[in-house]
């Protein structure tokens, strides 16, 4: 199991970090059996798997619950938990209880936080605390009703040093790493580049030290995915076959 110092001291010298998200015990098996760096358990399992349309509704006891599942079938890749909406942010006391709770119960090794110049200093009690955090800046979900919608971050050059201060200021406040969503390509590299700890991109081009993606995007079975996601697979086909014959078959009178 990669530890959170060797993720810390990735570096463009060594190989790209991968991470994906998984939300349950088999599909957590299959992409740590398939050697992926990290597995994050995001707060996106509101669109993905949960049936919402955002990732607002998402609750500690929805992280938790799948946290733990996903932590029972995984024996190699790092597991990470993300922090859901109005988990943090409203007392300080609240976020660190919430945070404990997903690695002292649930058994994540960290936990993930869409960032602002609001949890600077939550990054740093929890670093002292021994709760490793990973940052997340650029596009943030669970701020779609302020931002208006999915739109790319950091357009303006305004936007974009506000990304490379708060950036700076997590790395200083103890971040083991840093997650930038829907940025230009070119952002995405001054921050790697600025940076000592490692940059994760999620539709935030190649120069980034690692990538991540929403494993049911990559496997083919979201019937939305978002602009920069990739499928390497058609799941939902499969999915879709194999239904159909069981009802045929079961109809037919060939099964059982």
């Amino acid at each position: 199991m990669p530890t959170v110092q060797e993720i810390r001291q990735a570096s463009a010298d060594t190989a790209p970090l991968t991470m994906l998200t998984a939300y349950d015990a088999p599909t957590a098996g299959i992409v740590d059996a398939a050697g992926v760096d990290m597995i994050l358990v995001g707060d996106s399992m509101g669109n993905a798997v949960l049936g919402y349309d955002s990732t607002l509704p998402v609750t500690m006891a929805d992280v938790a619950s799948h946290t733990g599942a996903v932590v029972r079938a995984t024996e190699d890749a790092l597991v990470v938990a993300d922090m859901p909406f109005l988990s943090y942010g409203a007392a300080a006391d609240t976020g660190i209880e919430n945070a404990g709770q997903l690695v002292k119960e649930a058994g994540a090794s960290a936990v993930k936080i869409e960032s602002g110049p609001h949890t600077v200093a939550l990054t740093e009690r929890l670093v002292q605390l021994g709760i490793p955090v990973m940052a997340h800046l650029g596009l943030t979900p669970q701020r779609v009703n302020q931002v208006g919608g999915y739109t790319r971050q950091g357009t303006t050059e305004a936007d974009a040093q506000e990304i490379k201060d708060l950036a700076r200021r997590h790395e200083e406040a103890g971040a083991f790493s840093l997650v930038l969503e829907h940025v230009p390509s070119e952002l995405a590299a001054e921050v790697t580049a600025d940076l000592d700890i490692p940059v994760i991109g999620i539709g935030a081009g190649s120069e980034t030290d690692g990538q991540v993606l929403v494993l049911t995007d990559v496997i083919g079975l979201s019937a939305s995915p978002p602009p920069f996601a990739e499928s390497f697979g058609d799941v939902r086909s499969e999915i879709e076959d194999a239904v159909a014959a069981y009802r045929e078959a079961v109809e037919d009178g060939e099964f059982p």
